[in-house]
């Protein structure tokens, strides 16, 4: 076991879009365990939207990610030392490790760490469509958009972690799934590998007349549900081919991370088709955790819930691999590989 723990700290605030000077490589040794501690070799790390928000000092249902400290991030990874009854070296688990190689943490905490069982599922998957990306897709989907048989749900950033998970979640419960993704690949892996009844590339629509026309070709019927995470001109199109009582999932606006404008054009339309628009934090629902993980787990577990990677390698690529992110660049879960 390495002495050392490399780590990213928060350097600085990014001004509009954040580059890897906000970020540094640090290097801190390991302290001794003491009576209730547990440490944790990361084995990855999730890189996920929300934490571009955490990096501005503003109000935000979150506290923002302090600086000089180590970035806020999903792990996954392996007990090497345990001074705790609950955890024996080998337990697989995961937690909010942080972007570092290693953690030390208070297993006494409850909820900490839980340990997880990868004879089924891969441990990687634990930060994805078994764990708060596919959570999350779950609860907009069941709890706000709550879809019915043969009705139409559509889905922007389609063939990311959280999106791909609510079409394949939807096509469970017997409606319609349309995606939105940028690029030709990930229109052709949203249809063909998750399974989606049709798939727009947003990257051929520069306006909203056009958006608007492509969604109208792949809901005839119109849209009775629709679960965003880019907002914008996404949402503008939506919002135009909408059904009365429709249901709109708000889980994220990446469209504004940087600070950019994002005014919605034709707000009437709520009023006019009486429509249902929820904002969620999933770590505010904690209490359908065991009933979405039991669901996505067995999904997984049998192969009728796939999901695709983005491994970055090593934990000094992790900032380059979050901008990517931010810019689309990663196709399905982003990841890093710590060891």
């Amino acid at each position: 076991m390495s002495p050392v723990n490399r780590q990213i700290h928060l350097a600085s605030r990014p001004t509009g879009e954040p580059g890897t000077d906000n970020f540094k490589l640090v290097e801190q040794a390991i302290p001794d365990l003491t009576d209730g501690q547990v440490l944790v070799r990361n084995h990855y790390l999730s890189l996920d939207p929300y934490m571009r928000g955490r990096m501005n000092d503003s109000k935000s249902y979150a506290a923002p990610q302090p600086l000089d400290a180590v970035m806020i991030g999903g792990t996954v990874g392996e007990v090497v030392a345990s001074k705790n009854a609950h955890f024996s070296v080998g337990d697989k688990v995961v937690g909010m490790g942080g972007w570092q190689e290693y953690q030390l943490v208070d297993a006494n905490q409850r909820g900490v760490l839980q340990k997880v069982d990868t004879t089924h599922v891969p441990l990687s998957a634990y930060l994805g469509a078994v764990g708060m990306p596919g959570v999350t897709a779950w609860y907009g989907l069941v709890k706000i958009i709550d879809p019915k048989p043969g009705q139409t749900v559509v889905v922007s950033a389609a063939s990311g972690a959280v999106g791909g998970a609510v079409g394949q979640l939807a096509k469970v419960r017997g409606a319609r799934a349309v995606g939105i993704a940028g690029g030709a690949d990930k229109c052709r892996y949203v249809v063909e590998e998750l399974g989606f009844d049709a798939c727009i590339d947003y990257k051929q629509h520069g306006d909203l007349k056009s958006l608007s026309g492509a969604l109208k070709a792949a809901c005839p019927d119109g849209i009775d549900g629709h679960f965003e995470n880019v907002g914008g001109m996404i949402l503008d199109a939506v919002m135009l081919r909408s059904n009365a009582f429709s249901r709109i999932a708000m889980c994220g606006m990446i469209a504004g991370y940087n600070g950019e404008p994002i005014p919605l054009t034709l707000p009437q339309l709520i009023l006019t088709n009486r429509m249902k628009i929820e904002g969620f934090i999933v770590s505010e629902h904690m209490e359908v955790w065991p009933e979405a993980l039991k669901e996505l787990g067995t999904l997984v577990a049998t192969a009728k819930l796939k999901f695709r990677e983005s491994v970055a390698q090593g934990l000094e690529n992790a900032p380059e691999a979050f901008l990517g992110l931010l810019k689309g660049r990663n196709f399905g879960k982003q990841l890093v590989k710590l060891v």
